[in-house]
């Protein structure tokens, strides 16, 4: 995985968001052109600042990090898209469980919700478009589009598919880390029982 720069060194830095293929750096100009008295312009400073961190940095391979196992329960009233999906894809339900839980997914980016993880890739049966009007969508409620998984923090307005939903709760804001995941992170679900559920949810 590939480590980006320490802020702290590159004067002027505030702050850096990474998505699945771009980088957006917040900075303050004043201060990078205080600490750069060559020519051009601010923009400009930023992608010499930009490379120069890209060329410094390292790439980190852990091997023995962990799996997170995320238990979903799958029933219909959770899982309210499981039926038009088994539909649309002539699949069973039992089938697109069981392909959903087959994979190890890595957490590739987090954003639109606090915690929100995209995680792929899905097994490419599962391929779904977004609904065409978001709907209210619970806290927990587990989620499939094009290649990609995730699950809802919060309660919210989603446009994803809706397949299942877990008790466990990845924001938590008073908590000191109040996200749980990060990018980088790999997961697995697995299939829990309604009655289970319910017993962990008390």
């Amino acid at each position: 995985m590939q480590k980006w720069f320490d802020k702290s060194k590159y004067h002027g830095i505030k702050d850096t968001i990474i998505a699945y293929s771009s980088l957006t750096l917040f900075y303050d100009p004043v201060i990078i052109s205080k600490n750069d008295s060559s020519s051009g312009s601010v923009f400009g400073k930023i992608c010499t600042i930009a490379e120069q961190a890209y060329q410094e940095s390292s790439i980190e391979d852990n091997p023995a990090k962990s799996i997170y196992r995320v238990p979903v329960c799958y029933d219909e009233e959770f899982g309210i898209d499981l039926p038009e999906i088994s539909r649309s894809k002539n699949l069973s339900p039992e089938r697109i469980i069981e392909l959903h839980v087959s994979k190890i997914y890595r957490v590739y980016m987090l954003g639109f919700l606090p915690g929100f993880a995209y995680m792929g890739e899905l097994d490419e049966v599962l391929n779904m478009p977004r609904k065409q009007s978001p709907v209210a969508v619970a806290a927990g409620s587990v989620g499939i589009v094009a290649n990609q998984t995730g699950i809802y923090p919060l309660n919210s307005p989603g446009g994803w598919q809706i397949i299942g939903r877990t008790y466990v709760k990845f924001f938590e804001p008073r908590d000191q880390v109040p996200v749980k995941f990060k990018a980088g992170d790999e997961v697995q679900f697995y299939q829990i029982t309604r009655e289970q559920y319910e017993k962990a949810e008390v």
